[in-house]
């Protein structure tokens, strides 16, 4: 069952230029997307237009059945939780208790199940002892915790990561990956927007966006093994892949090294 289709959609900042242009895309209930492509690709605006945030020129996006419209827009965030690059964008509350509890208060959630779910999400990012804190106390990554604590407590369907973890340490951003995982082996739609091919690899299928346009859309596997449409994405390959590549164009012909390095291309 799709439970995100997106139908001859065309968007544009100003009129000689198309963030996206004619882009057509289906994403299954419980998979895990990976969109790629370099700055300016047109991830973010993608999201943007999922969510209702931005207004598309041409084309339809339905969301669970449902053509998004002005009328349907807050039906359609009711299933959709996003978090952005920048936590300063969504961070509203004046105390990091506020703020994971601002989506769960739109949503009109019961406050003793407020309570307890404030505990447990600020528990699983690490942000438990901070609950008291003020935004201009937290770094730049501690609010982006605090961002998809607040996402992940309002129990959406689908879930939009872009660039979510890009101000965590590789400890935290790691953590983090690890239970993004696990939400969507418990039946989440996870959508990940990245220019990091790292995380990519936990996904079940990879978008490459270029220049407004869907360049790729395949099988992880398949994807990863596309040596000439990585090439041209512009993206930055992980280094097995690299010197995987190396090899083809020295005419190694080492299967076992070569099967090595693919293995650890894919180590998820």
């Amino acid at each position: 069952m799709n439970i995100i289709e997106i139908k001859n959609l065309s968007f544009s900042y100003r009129e000689d230029f198309h963030a996206l242009n004619n882009v057509n895309l289906t994403i299954r209930k419980g998979e895990w997307i990976s969109i790629l492509g370099h700055n300016g690709s047109g991830k973010s605006t993608l999201a943007k237009l999922i969510v209702g945030l931005l207004k598309a020129d041409k084309g339809d996006i339905y969301v669970d059945g449902i053509l998004l419209t002005e009328e349907t827009v807050h039906e359609i965030r009711r299933k959709i939780g996003i978090v952005f690059q920048n936590p300063d964008n969504q961070f509203v509350g004046v105390t990091v208790e506020d703020d994971i509890a601002f989506g769960m208060e739109n949503l009109n959630f019961e406050r003793s199940l407020m309570i307890n779910r404030i505990e447990d999400f600020s528990k699983k990012v690490d942000m438990f002892e901070y609950l008291k804190k003020e935004p201009h106390e937290l770094s730049g990554g501690q609010k982006q915790r605090v961002a998809i604590a607040g996402i992940l407590a309002m129990n959406t369907d689908i879930i939009i990561f872009d660039e979510a973890t890009s101000m965590l340490d590789p400890k935290g951003r790691e953590s983090i990956m690890d239970y993004i995982k696990k939400l969507n082996e418990e039946g989440k739609t996870i959508i990940s927007i990245t220019h990091d091919m790292k995380e990519a690899v936990n996904s079940d299928r990879i978008i490459i966006l270029k220049e407004g346009k869907l360049l790729a859309v395949g099988e992880t596997n398949t994807i990863l093994n596309d040596k000439e449409t990585l090439n041209s994405s512009n993206l930055e390959l992980l280094l097995p892949l690299k010197l995987l590549y190396k090899l083809d164009e020295a005419k190694i012909k080492n299967e076992k090294v070569k099967d090595i390095l693919w293995q650890l291309s894919l180590n998820k």
